[in-house]
C-alpha cells in the first residue's frame, strides 16, 4: 500500500476543510485584539502617556499573532488552489486594502513614537486606527459575499472567469447583508479588543474599554441575529441535485448544484451545528456581562468563545459549499471538489502534524513571558516598553 492512501481521500478532505477553519480561527482569536485594540485606540486613550499605554500592550505580541493570517492563506493556497485562484483574483481590491492596512500597521508601531511631535504621533496613532478597523470591516464583508455567492463561473477546462471589473470587485462586494456581516466582524473584534485591554490595562483606559466593549457587545448580539433572520428568510441557500463522488476528481463541472430554500436548511440535516450559533451567542452575551463586572481574564475568554462560535456557525452551515457561485451554481466550489491531490493533503497534513504544535507552544511560551499589565510607569521606563 502507498503510504498516502492510509487516509482515504474523503478524509483528508473533510480534515483540511477543519484545518483551515481552524486556522482562520485562530488568527481572529490572536490577531483579532490586536485590529480590535487597534480600533479603539483614538477613543480608549486620550493622553499621549494613555495611547503609548495601549500600543505597548499589543507591541510585543502582534507580529506572532499574524503567522496565524500567512499560515492561512498558505494552506488556502496548498490545499484549495481553486478556492485560491478564484477568492483572491475576485476580492483582489479588497485584499489589496487589507494588505495595505495590514503593512501600514507595522510601519505605525516602529514609527509613532519616534518624534515628540504632537501632530507626528496623532497621524500615526489614526494609522493604527485605520490598520485594525478596516480589515476587520472587510473580513467580514468577504464572509458575507461568499453566504451570498460570488459571481463567477468555470470554462470547460476549469478556468475561473470572474464577472465584474472595478466596481463589481470592489465597492460591488459592500451589498447590504455583506455590509451587516462587517459591522458584526468589527463589532465583535473591538468587543475582543476590550477584553484585551481590560486584562492589560488599569484605570481610565481600562474603564473606558469596558464602556465600548458593552455598546459592541450588544451591536454584535442584534447583528448576529439579524444576519441569522436574513439568511433564514431572505438570501437562498445551495444544495447539491447531483452530488460529486467524495473521493473524486478536483473538477466542481461534475457535479449539479442548484439554489433553493435556505441555508439554515443545514440544521434540520445536522441538528448538532446549533451548538455554534449558541457559543456565539453565550460567548457575546457573557463577554458582555464579564465587562460590565469586575473580571479582568474573562471578558477576553467569553469574547474568544463568541468569536469561535459565530465563525463556526457559517462554515458548519455552508459544508460541504465553500464558495458558491451566484451566476453559475454549478461552477460552486466544495469540499468535495475543489481540493489539491491525495498525496498533496496526506504530505500536508504530515507537515502539518510536526510544525502546528511547535508553533503553539512557542506562542505559549511568548504569551507566558509577557504576562502581566502595562501601566504607565513601563512606557516612561526607556527598559520597559517596546514602543
Amino acid at each position: 500500500m502507498i503510504l498516502f492512501e492510509l487516509i482515504p481521500f474523503e478524509y483528508l478532505r473533510v480534515i483540511w476543510w477543519l484545518l483551515l477553519g481552524v486556522l482562520l480561527i485562530a488568527f481572529a482569536l490572536t490577531d483579532g485584539f490586536d485590529m480590535g485594540t487597534g480600533a479603539l485606540l483614538p477613543f480608549v486613550a486620550k493622553t499621549d502617556t494613555e495611547r503609548r499605554v495601549v500600543i505597548n500592550t499589543v507591541g510585543p505580541v502582534w507580529e506572532g499573532n499574524q503567522v496565524w493570517f500567512i499560515l492561512g492563506g498558505g494552506a488556502i493556497f496548498a490545499a484549495w488552489p481553486p478556492l485560491y485562484a478564484v477568492s483572491f483574483s475576485g476580492f483582489y481590491l479588497a485584499m489589496f486594502l487589507i494588505l495595505v492596512a495590514l503593512i501600514v500597521r507595522p510601519v505605525g508601531f516602529k514609527y509613532r513614537s519616534k518624534r515628540e511631535d504632537p501632530a507626528w504621533r496623532n497621524f500615526w496613532d489614526w494609522v493604527l486606527f485605520f490598520g485594525g478597523a478596516l480589515p476587520a470591516l472587510l473580513f467580514g464583508v468577504a464572509v458575507g459575499n461568499v453566504l451570498l455567492g460570488v459571481p463567477f463561473h468555470l470554462t470547460p477546462d476549469l478556468m475561473p472567469i470572474y464577472e465584474g471589473g472595478l466596481f463589481g470587485k470592489l465597492f460591488g462586494l459592500l451589498r447590504p447583508f455583506a455590509l451587516l456581516c462587517g459591522i458584526v466582524s468589527i463589532s465583535m473584534l473591538v468587543m475582543h479588543g476590550a477584553g484585551w485591554l481590560v486584562l492589560k490595562t488599569t484605570g481610565d483606559v481600562q474603564a473606558r474599554a469596558r464602556r465600548f466593549g458593552q455598546t459592541t457587545a450588544l451591536i454584535v448580539m442584534a447583528g448576529y441575529a439579524l444576519a441569522g433572520l436574513w439568511l433564514a428568510f431572505g438570501i437562498g441557500g445551495y444544495a447539491f441535485v447531483t452530488e460529486p463522488p467524495h473521493d473524486g476528481p478536483s473538477n466542481p463541472l461534475l457535479s449539479e448544484v442548484t439554489r433553493t430554500g435556505s441555508w439554515l436548511a443545514a440544521y434540520s440535516a445536522r441538528p448538532w451545528i446549533i451548538i455554534a450559533p449558541v457559543l456565539g451567542f453565550l460567548g457575546t452575551f457573557m463577554a458582555r456581562r464579564a465587562l460590565s463586572g469586575q473580571g479582568e481574564l474573562s471578558p477576553l475568554l467569553w469574547s474568544k468563545m463568541a468569536i469561535f462560535g459565530v465563525i463556526s456557525s457559517v462554515g458548519l452551515v455552508m459544508f460541504p459549499f465553500i464558495l458558491p457561485s451566484s451566476t453559475d451554481p454549478n461552477s460552486s466550489l466544495t469540499v468535495w471538489d475543489a481540493s489539491s491531490s491525495h498525496q498533496t493533503l496526506f504530505v500536508m497534513l504530515v507537515a502539518g502534524l510536526i510544525f502546528l504544535p511547535i508553533i503553539l507552544a512557542y506562542t505559549a511560551w511568548v504569551y507566558r513571558v509577557l504576562w502581566g499589565k502595562v501601566g504607565p510607569e513601563d512606557v516612561e521606563d526607556p527598559e520597559r516598553h517596546a514602543y
